[in-house]
């Protein structure tokens, strides 16, 4: 039977994989390629934030979704992109619990603020890119 540690691994590899997908699809398939940047400021435009904040949260979700898949600094990707989903909470919190709800209720969010927390306590897991290598460190000098 399969321990704790030796599935934990594995377990985190998958949530940061689903994370980094759904980033991807939100930021690059809804955000850019559906709404397209002008919509996308119409609407951050139309809920009273500055337009640039669409553009801001388009290039953020699309880089949270390339590091989560890549396994880079996932830890601080997944605290870097708590704002995002808290913004999206309180936007959504009038609208009821159910994300289905005219407008979008706030589970949604909620879940997605739950994941990242978990996600930043778990660390990258298996298959990550080994970012001391990227920053050419030896495991001896690297800082945790």
């Amino acid at each position: 039977m399969p321990t704790t540690a030796t599935t934990t691994p594995y377990a985190a590899f998958l949530l940061r994989v689903s994370l980094g997908l759904m980033f991807l699809a939100h930021g690059a398939l809804l955000k850019l390629m559906t709404f397209g940047i002008p919509g996308t400021m119409g609407f951050f435009g139309s809920l009273g934030y500055p337009p640039i904040f669409g553009v801001v949260v388009i290039v953020a979700e699309i880089a949270a979704g390339i590091a989560l898949i890549a396994g880079v600094w996932v830890r601080l990707v997944s605290i870097l992109a708590l704002p995002i989903m808290i913004g999206a909470l309180i936007q959504h919190s009038g609208n009821g619990w159910l994300f289905s709800a005219t407008r979008g209720g706030w589970e949604f969010p909620a879940f997605w603020i739950a994941a990242l927390l978990v996600q930043a306590g778990l660390g990258a897991g298996a298959f990550a890119v080994d970012t001391n290598k990227l920053l050419g460190r030896t495991p001896a000098t690297a800082r945790a």
